[in-house]
């Protein structure tokens, strides 16, 4: 089958702090120079840099590369105090702020940091309250909102976003509900495996499967209706192995996650072989779920200089 979505790729960079060997600006300059359309931090408390601070300084050493976190866990930050900072960060770039939100699922972030880890549901209706203050603040003019988690009164958002309505949202997620969410109310929607268990174990990776992305997708397009030509459809990949062996990476994870070769090999969570395999595998992708913006995973910068070519090859194409 094929997707009716089919945008021309961009591609995204995400990482934890500097890559290896080189300083954090140097990581900012790489990523532009070798054709990444974003650079993107995740969400958490361990092992990585302060997001904002982090893209605040990545913008400032380059021209055209975008910025965002891929997605920020909502129970983080009050959702007024988040909407000042991404709205002072698309101010500043003039517009190169892509904005990710997500309902927090990581629970050692929960645990470590001594915050209550509300069952997903409440997790999800808290998110969806905070994306409608978000947008009311970036829409401009004083409101008022009463939800059942917040309460804002006479607010004035301030600044404005560059862009008239605030950058591009992002919502990630790999259950049924938050799909719906996203399909509903974002401009990129990032489907990732379900991690409904508050960590990344056997559930994750079993979800990782082609057949789980086929009822993902299915449902995305069902929820987006006609929203579905306006919306980007966004893979997050953590694992990229440049190879000349294609096959014999394909049974390495096969064989570590208890699967086949060749559901490995169509896994959207994995990309192995040589450029030209991986832009095969990419446009298969794209053909079957309508990934467009690919977002690899990767903290060191060997294979990411290989899959320059990749991205040479597929870029706006």
């Amino acid at each position: 089958m094929t997707f009716p979505n089919r945008k021309p790729f961009r591609f995204g960079l995400q990482v934890h702090s500097p890559i290896n060997g080189m300083s954090w600006t140097e990581t900012a300059r790489f990523a532009e120079a070798q054709g990444f359309d974003s650079l993107l931090l995740p969400d958490h408390f361990q092992h990585q840099y302060g997001p904002l601070t982090a893209l605040s300084a990545a913008a400032a050493v380059t021209t055209e590369l975008n910025v965002g976190v891929l997605v920020f866990g909502n129970d983080y930050r009050h959702p007024v105090v988040l909407a000042k900072e991404i709205a002072t960060l698309d101010e500043i770039t003039e517009g190169r702020v892509e904005f990710g939100l997500g309902a927090g699922w990581k629970r050692a972030d929960y645990e470590q940091a001594g915050m209550s880890y509300a069952r997903p549901g409440v997790r999800i209706d808290r998110m969806v309250e905070s994306l409608e203050i978000i947008k009311k603040c970036w829409a401009g003019g004083q409101f008022d909102y009463e939800g059942e988690h917040y309460r804002i009164t006479g607010y004035d958002g301030h600044p404005a976003p560059h862009r008239q309505g605030g950058p591009p949202v992002i919502i990630g997620g790999g259950g049924p509900r938050m799909l719906g969410v996203a399909a509903t109310h974002a401009d990129i929607v990032a489907v990732t495996a379900n991690l409904r268990a508050g960590e990344v174990g056997l559930d994750a990776i079993a979800d990782s499967m082609p057949d789980a992305y086929d009822v993902k997708l299915s449902g995305v397009r069902d929820a987006a209706g006609e929203r579905l030509e306006a919306i980007e459809l966004s893979s997050l990949t953590p694992s990229i192995t440049l190879t000349d062996d294609q096959e014999a990476t394909h049974a390495t994870f096969a064989e570590m996650f208890g699967t086949t070769p060749e559901l490995v090999a169509q896994s959207p969570a994995l990309l192995a072989g040589s450029p030209s395999q991986i832009a095969e595998s990419l446009k298969t992708r794209r053909d079957r779920w309508g990934f467009n913006y690919v977002v690899v995973q990767q903290d060191g910068s060997r294979g990411l200089e290989a899959f320059s070519d990749v991205i040479a090859e597929l870029a706006g194409r």
